[in-house]
């Protein structure tokens, strides 16, 4: 039942050696975490629109039979309505594509090796530096022959996920790898028409979450600790901007972009240094902050006598914190952001190639590697719990088989609202636009974007926005991904359909492009966007539910840019199951692992007895070559 959370809580209880059976009702991996192709989101808006039609129905004779004496039966919910108010609106063309093909340079169609990927992707795509070096491979029986695709960087070694199946598979990531990073296509002539975008599906993974990972966080620190990183490959976002007097500017944050800056007076660069310094060590000066503890992050900064430019770009992009967030918190935010800086870019943040729904199949990658299960499109339907002890001490799942269990990790919209002391909770507004250009151009159009909005109205909530370009994999070439996400007020469409007016071309027919001369003709073109709104049970706990002791609830996706809040719960979860072990410790190297067993083991892609001329050798001489590339 998976999101990031259980993901990561199955991987680490599997690397300490427990027995884990990991079970989804969906299709697909990563639950609201997931990442789809075009046409894969396509089929999962049908599926959502059904489920809501269809009338879900008890099969309790099933498994009532199934229910011993001094046990109780638990039901769980069959229905998912963590996703709501879903609306669609396609702005493309719908008429025919034409034939002629998109103009593209010769080179992004060649067969791309490793050596050309990392040079174009040295200063762009990024994995932590703190991973294993060397000829990384995994066991034998985490892959086999093309599961995985390796893209070498000069000091460490890369690899891609193919877990997921609503995203793509491996060889067509490999074929976008090959016409997308290596040379960016040149400016597209033609119409983009929804024929097009249903044509080049595969093209597209888009998420159904929206975050990105600062490089000092908690989620790149545990993706580096576990040795998890191996499985993905990310990109550093190239620039952050904020919209502000109408345009969209690029905020300066670092000791680089400050000084380069057009925006800023000398005088304010100077002042913007001088407190940027102040904050990273904040704490070793209270006299400077101590009477505004109690009083808001924004006066603070007039305090200082900032300018009204430095205050924006400090409290809504560099902070990103809310009109209302008391000064320390606001110190904390500005501390962390910086100390983000330069890890592996010019600004604090990441983002996996391929989507965040690569992410969580990462952790899952890493369950399967040390025993795990997974089963798809099966589901539970109830909890048997002991009377006596009010544990769970088995389930029975939906082809009416009993399982016994320790302890059972669910994601919160399987628990039913009998189960739960409060059904109020918030709600995240979203919505996700494939767009024809970047809401800022620059010399470089394959550049992702944060883009950070203040509040429209006094009403109305701060939206964050991501721009990915197509060498993020996330999209086709000629076209941008755009998520926006904030707090709930109302519906999403209401709550973001106001900011996707004041930034991008809605047209109001189809295909219609905007008059000559006018103001929309500068903005990008809205092809088509997906408004919808996720339920956000963050603020719950353990008490907020009527269930046995060994149930751990997880919640599902927050509202907040980065993923800590998950991966804490995560940890939590897990010592609450096993107190003394140690929560996702380093995998092995493949190369350091020594099997046990009559001869050698197969260590990847065409290593087995069939072809191995060394297969009649020692399992001494083996052993001892093993050590030998030990470090």
């Amino acid at each position: 039942m998976h999101g990031l959370t259980e993901s990561v809580i199955a991987a680490a209880c599997s690397r300490v050696g427990q027995s884990v059976l990991h079970l989804d009702r969906r299709n697909y991996y990563a639950g609201n975490w997931a990442s789809f192709t075009f046409n894969g989101l396509l089929s999962w808006i049908e599926q959502y629109k059904n489920q809501q039609e269809v009338q879900i129905t008890e099969l309790e004779q099933v498994w009532r039979s199934l229910i011993d004496e001094g046990e109780d039966a638990v039901p769980l919910s069959a229905l998912d309505s963590s996703i709501s108010n879903l609306e669609v609106f396609c702005y493309a063309s719908e008429e025919e594509e034409k034939e002629e093909e998109m103009k593209t340079p010769l080179s992004s169609f060649q067969p791309v090796n490793a050596e050309t990927v990392s040079e174009e992707a040295n200063g762009d795509s990024t994995e932590a530096h703190d991973t294993v070096t060397g000829d990384d491979t995994t066991a034998s029986d985490a892959k086999t022959p093309n599961e995985e695709h390796e893209v070498s960087e000069p000091k460490e070694d890369q690899h891609t996920s193919d877990i997921s199946e609503p995203s793509q598979s491996q060889e067509e990531k490999e074929s976008q790898l090959s016409s997308s990073p290596a040379d960016p296509p040149v400016e597209v002539q033609k119409k983009i028409t929804y024929q097009k975008l249903v044509k080049e599906g595969r093209r597209f993974n888009i998420d159904l979450v929206s975050k990105l990972m600062y490089s000092r966080g908690a989620l790149v620190d545990l993706l580096i600790k576990s040795n998890v990183s191996r499985y993905a490959e990310f990109k550093n976002i190239g620039r952050i901007l904020t919209y502000r007097n109408g345009k969209v500017e690029q905020v300066p944050c670092s000791r680089a972009d400050v000084f380069a800056s057009k925006q800023l007076t000398v005088v304010e660069k100077r002042m913007l240094m001088k407190f940027l310094t102040f904050c990273l060590d904040f704490e070793q000066h209270p006299e400077e902050y101590q009477d505004y503890t109690e009083k808001p992050f924004r006066e603070f900064l007039k305090n200082k006598k900032l300018t009204e430019n430095l205050q924006h770009f400090i409290l809504h992009s560099i902070a990103m914190v809310t009109q209302h967030t008391l000064t320390e918190e606001g110190l904390k935010a500005t501390q962390h952001f910086l100390r983000c800086l330069g890890r592996y870019g010019n600004t604090p943040f990441l983002f996996p190639l391929y989507g965040l729904g690569e992410i969580p199949q990462c952790f899952c990658r890493m369950c399967a590697v040390f025993g795990g299960i997974y089963c798809l499109r099966h589901s539970v339907e109830c909890l048997v719990v002991d009377k006596v002890s009010n544990k769970v001490k088995a389930v029975i799942d939906t082809r009416g088989q009993r399982i016994s269990c320790s302890h059972f990790v669910v994601e919160d919209s399987y628990i039913r609202d009998e189960q739960r002391q409060s059904t109020a909770y918030r709600q995240i507004s979203r919505a996700v636009l494939i767009t024809d250009r970047s809401v800022l151009p620059s010399e470089s159009d394959q550049q992702i974007s944060m883009v950070t909005i203040p509040p429209l109205e006094s009403s109305a909530p701060a939206v964050r926005m991501v721009e990915l370009c197509s060498s993020s994999m996330t999209c086709m070439p000629g076209t941008y991904l755009v998520h926006l996400t904030c707090s709930s007020s109302g519906k999403a469409q209401e709550d973001l359909a106001p900011v996707i007016s004041q930034l991008f071309h809605v047209s109001t027919i189809p295909g219609e492009e905007p008059s000559e001369g006018a103001e929309e003709r500068s903005k990008p073109a809205v092809l088509w966007v997906m408004y919808f709104n996720m339920r956000d049970t963050s603020a719950l706990d353990s008490s907020s539910y009527s269930l046995p002791s060994n149930v751990h609830v997880c919640t599902g996706p927050d509202d907040s840019l980065c993923s800590d809040y998950s991966i804490k719960l995560a940890e939590s979860v897990f010592h609450h199951i096993l107190p003394d072990e140690e929560f996702c410790p380093p995998a092995p190297n493949p190369e350091d692992i020594i099997y046990d067993g009559d001869g050698p083991q197969a260590e990847g892609p065409g290593f087995d007895e069939s072809t191995n001329t060394e297969a009649d050798k020692s399992l001494a001489e083996e052993e001892g070559a093993t050590h030998e590339k030990s470090p």
